[in-house]
């Protein structure tokens, strides 16, 4: 059994406890990626969440409604390619507790239910294997390799690419 988490949009009034619990995670989270830490920057995160092509999600633990980490589903394609890419961090807090992995499950299955997509991708970098380990748990098949495909920290990084269909989704 998966442990219990719950699904939010962010909103303003998340602002405090998530640059909180981003500055306390930038250990956990360097060099792979630099979650929203100042008011500045959440803004920033808030006004591309509320735009058409991006869903944006908050996990909590449901006991303690603490922050678990945060997932976007970035460049929403519709039409013939029905598409997002995820893009998600932990927060230190609730790490090593499959958590992220029940609140990454349902996004996904949010994704394709709710916001009607056929594919989801995840490029992650090759040395982060705690996310690759996670796309493989939710059933994600690896598809290929993008060498300097994302700026991370002012450097071009490699990328393994991962995804899943909503015909394979196991759920």
């Amino acid at each position: 059994m998966s442990p219990a988490v719950s699904l939010s949009a962010p909103s303003a009034a998340d602002a405090d406890e998530f640059i909180a619990a981003a500055r306390e995670s930038a250990r956990l989270q360097n060099p792979w990626v630099s979650a929203p830490d100042t008011a500045e920057r959440y803004a920033a995160f808030l006004a591309r969440a509320a735009r058409e092509d991006q869903g944006s999600y908050l996990i909590r633990h449901a006991e303690c409604d603490g922050l678990v980490g945060y997932v976007n589903v970035n460049n929403i394609v519709r039409g013939a390619l029905c598409s997002g890419s995820l893009g998600y961090a932990a927060f230190a807090s609730h790490a090593g507790r499959g958590l992220m992995a029940a609140g990454l499950r349902a996004v996904v299955g949010d994704a394709f239910a709710c916001l009607g997509l056929h594919r989801l991708e995840a490029n992650i970098q090759p040395d982060n294997v705690r996310s690759l380990r996670l796309v493989q748990r939710l059933g994600f098949q690896r598809e290929g390799f993008s060498p300097r495909y994302l700026l991370v920290d002012g450097e071009w990084r490699d990328h393994e690419r991962w995804a899943v269909l909503v015909e394979d989704w196991a759920g």
